[in-house]
């Protein structure tokens, strides 16, 4: 009989986690962590959510929480509790969470250059180019997913229905954050250097990943650099 977990399954050594929701400038928003195992049985920890004891248990049951992953500025609530509870794992994040997060000790700042724990099974990307944020994605070579935070979110109508109010909805629809398009905030599109972005994407896309993940949304389990052309046309 298969065990319960809290747990989900994306592809070899790779699950993701799906967490509560939390209030983004009052609008409601899903959270959603990635766990990748490492040879030696480490555990990297991407976007950490809330750590329940169930999740905590079933992580445990993978392995040693080693390396907690933030993606960009926004992605660190919950940092501080897998800290304490993890007190030997090392914290990653781009400057500008390390900057925000002066209360934490950071390894040095992720840029595109990969850390040497995680070389050869992870490939990453900084997205810069916009003084609005920046972040860094990922790719997991053994599963060929790439991982989004807030570079493309992807919103169902039942998930809008459910959780944003009748004046959000149009919000999300006008700025392409949902199923179909797939695009980034409004408001971080209109900030970036397009140059930049573009070198990043082609990056991304030379991955040929055949899954997204991102933190907020539906993600993608085929077609993943089908769909990544989707989510970043308005660069073209």
């Amino acid at each position: 009989m298969p065990v319960a977990t809290s747990l989900e399954r994306v592809g070899e050594n790779i699950w993701l986690a799906e967490g509560g929701i939390v209030s983004f400038y009052g609008i409601p928003y899903p959270t959603r962590s990635v766990i990748v195992c490492l040879p030696g049985g480490d555990l990297w920890v991407w976007s950490p959510i809330k750590l329940t004891p169930e999740l905590r248990a079933d992580v445990e049951a993978l392995g040693r929480p080693a390396h907690l992953v933030s993606p960009n500025k926004i992605h660190h609530l919950f940092l501080s509790e897998w800290k304490a509870a993890y007190p030997e794992a090392k914290l990653w994040a781009p400057a500008s969470t390390i900057k925000k997060r002066k209360d934490l000790a950071f390894e040095p700042p992720l840029d595109d250059e990969l850390p040497a724990a995680w070389e050869g099974q992870l490939d990453q990307v900084r997205f810069d180019g916009s003084f609005f944020m920046d972040e860094v994605v990922f790719f997991h070579e053994e599963s060929s997913t790439a991982i989004f935070a807030d570079l493309s979110e992807n919103f169902s109508n039942d998930f809008l229905k459910a959780h944003w109010s009748w004046w959000q909805r149009p919000i999300a629809r006008i700025w392409k954050i949902v199923e179909g398009y797939g695009y980034a905030p409004l408001e971080w599109r209109l900030t970036f250097n397009k140059e930049k972005a573009r070198a990043a994407k082609e990056k991304i896309l030379a991955w040929k990943p055949e899954r997204v993940i991102m933190a907020h949304g539906e993600w993608i389990r085929s077609n993943g650099e089908g769909y990544i052309r989707q989510a970043f046309a308005w660069l073209n």
